[in-house]
């Protein structure tokens, strides 16, 4: 890229923890796109991945994994006021990290909201509190209390899905009123654009994303393979499907479950979301099953664009994600699951063997007028590799948006806790679209029904297509 724009300059210090996949492929674009020296960005991290990439640009790169013992002793003595601490971890608390970056003036970001080991998968905490539900609630308390409201910016959750795909919805629905004919001053409250989510009759928001990069080396036996993180994916995919739940929904899953606590807005199944498939449409791709894997933004979504009437509920979308990864990762995580969730004994990430495919990732809003508007990106191996150094598609999706959300922290840095349907979606999408490939809308006429019952009798409501009884594959 020539003549990259330093959209903002900052005197304090960086602190990455973690430098796996996405940790390597944001570093060059921090580099290239805010304005810090390399001699004040530091690296922690649990093991040595990245060290090669981290010297190449000459900063520095300790090797400590943080638990709960001695994270604080770790990153106090690099912490001042008005520093930036990037969480790209696995297995590092990140609501420790946000009381830690508020005690010392420091900003945060994180692409999810991690617990400390055994947060996702430790059979003695109820399944209810091994949810993104939970984790995100427990996040939200850190709002109350004196001066929670202008603390040092903290933003949650903002990779690419989780973050991106919020800033995705806010231009579809524009998009969609524009073409329905339905004359709107764009939103400027979360209950103006929940107003309009409504008015439109948006039922469904399916974040819904096909990866078909391929690679010339196969898996192998016994090996986990994905173009991101493998430690990140498996975590979410051991977790128990998640959903939020729309209004229109009149079909409640036999092994779905509400929770006693926060606002309700979201359900589980008994089951995790690697082994829970569901049907959806993206151009490229066209209609496929994904796996209906949680997070953080099914519930962010939903809840943000809920309509009450006092107690009463007169809206809300069925939001969740479905997610198709590069058919090396399918075949892993079908291998995965035959291992009762145990995972293989190698990890591999795909990047430099990466051959050709693309990473088509989008929303998928449905229900209205013209049936359903998917809007996204379809961003090519071949684009991301001349974009930026250290990527794949699946990657720069995700580096991209998080290097939009520091630099929006940066320009907003007493916030307090934000999620990413709170920020400024044009200033978060002027950042990104240089690197997304084409970001393109399209309306198709497909619905969940389609040659239903052909071969085979099924138990469906035909009354309304974008019911999840039928969107689920059983």
């Amino acid at each position: 890229m020539t003549n990259p724009a330093i959209y903002v300059n900052f005197p304090g210090k960086i602190i990455m923890v973690g430098f796996g996949s996405i940790g390597q492929g944001i570093l060059p674009l921090i580099l290239r796109h805010i304005g810090v020296s390399a001699d004040r960005i530091s690296i922690i991290t649990a093991d040595d991945s990245g060290r090669a990439e981290a010297a190449e640009f000459g900063v520095k790169f300790v090797r400590s994994p943080l638990d709960r013992s001695n994270y604080r002793s770790s990153l106090e003595p690099l912490l001042a006021k008005g520093d930036f601490v990037l969480n790209l971890s696995v297995d590092v608390s990140s609501i420790a990290l946000i009381e830690l970056c508020r005690e010392h003036g420091a900003l945060y970001l994180d692409t999810c909201i991690e617990p400390w080991p055994g947060g996702y998968t430790d059979p003695g905490i109820p399944m209810s509190r091994r949810t993104n539900y939970a984790l995100r609630d427990d996040a939200l308390k850190l709002r109350t209390g004196a001066g929670a409201a202008d603390a040092p910016t903290a933003v949650l959750t903002h990779g690419a899905n989780p973050g991106l795909v919020s800033h995705f919805v806010k231009q579809a629905l524009l998009n969609i009123a524009g073409d329905t004919g339905v004359e709107v001053r764009e939103p400027a409250t979360r209950a103006q654009w929940a107003a309009l989510a409504h008015g439109l009759g948006i039922k469904v928001v399916h974040i819904a994303e096909r990866d078909s990069q391929i690679s010339d080396v196969p898996k192998k036996m016994n090996e986990f393979v994905n173009t991101w993180s493998v430690d990140g994916f498996v975590s979410e995919g051991a977790q128990p499907a998640e959903l939020g739940w729309g209004a229109h929904e009149r079909n409640f899953p036999a092994d779905g479950n509400r929770f006693d606590f926060g606002s309700g807005c979201a359900i589980y199944l008994n089951r995790p979301g690697a082994s829970t498939r569901v049907r959806t449409w993206t151009p490229k791709a066209g209609h496929f099953h994904g796996f209906l894997i949680t997070h953080g933004e099914a519930i962010s979504i939903a809840e943000y664009y809920t309509v009450m009437d006092g107690q009463q509920l007169l809206y809300r979308p069925t939001v969740h994600y479905a997610y198709h990864p590069s058919d090396a990762a399918v075949n892993s995580v079908h291998e995965f699951a035959g291992r009762n969730w145990v995972l293989q004994d190698h990890k591999r990430i795909m990047n430099k063997e990466i051959i050709e495919g693309i990473d088509e990732l989008g929303v998928l809003l449905a229900g209205h007028q013209k049936n359903a508007y998917w809007f996204g990106s379809q961003l090519s191996i071949g684009a991301a590799r001349k974009l930026a150094p250290f990527n794949s598609a699946t990657s720069l999706q995700v580096t991209i948006a998080a290097l939009a959300g520091m630099i929006w922290a940066i320009e907003n840095p007493a916030r307090g806790l934000v999620e990413p349907d709170e920020m400024d979606y044009r200033r978060v999408l002027e950042i990104c679209m240089p690197y997304l490939g084409p970001v393109t809308g399209a309306y198709t006429d497909w619905t969940p029904l389609l040659e239903r019952g052909r071969l085979f009798p099924e138990d469906l409501d035909a009354g309304d297509p974008w019911q999840f009884k039928n969107v689920r594959v059983t």
